[in-house]
């Protein structure tokens, strides 16, 4: 039976805030012997996750809050962000790799995020982002 760690945190629409979670969850994992790639992996998308909350969904707004619920254990990192911003469709977010959108900076951070993570899943709203790596499920690639 795993060792399981949960937490569940809410913090400002401050990015240092976001980096106190990031180093939390990568603690973590590390303690429970996750690989360096993963590490890195989920480290760097968390760090888009939480801005992209904290930036483009609350816009920076001191009243808002971001909700953070992460779980791991050895086998996998599984983490919920969820902002109170209107949400976005992120079906309409532009591919940044089509030669058009090159030299535009949006959709980046959503691509990073998919390329390190196992499962990733937004609710009907765009506001709530669930996160999932399973240790070492990206080793053979």
């Amino acid at each position: 039976m795993s060792n399981i760690e949960e937490f569940d945190v809410i913090i400002p629409s401050e990015t240092s805030h976001g980096r106190e979670v990031q180093e939390k969850i990568v603690a973590s994992m590390e303690a429970r012997g996750f690989s360096p790639r993963d590490v890195f992996g989920v480290r760097l998308a968390l760090e888009e996750a939480l801005v992209n909350a904290i930036k483009h969904g609350n816009k920076m707004d001191p009243e808002k809050t971001v909700h953070v619920w992460w779980q791991v254990d050895e086998e996998h990192v599984r983490v919920t962000i969820e902002d109170q911003g209107p949400g976005f469709d992120v079906s309409e977010v532009p591919d940044p790799t089509d030669e058009e959108n090159l030299d535009k900076p949006g959709g980046r951070g959503i691509m990073l995020i998919r390329a390190f993570m196992s499962v990733v899943e937004y609710n009907e709203t765009g506001n709530k982002l669930t996160l999932e790596k399973r240790s070492g499920a990206d080793e053979d690639e």
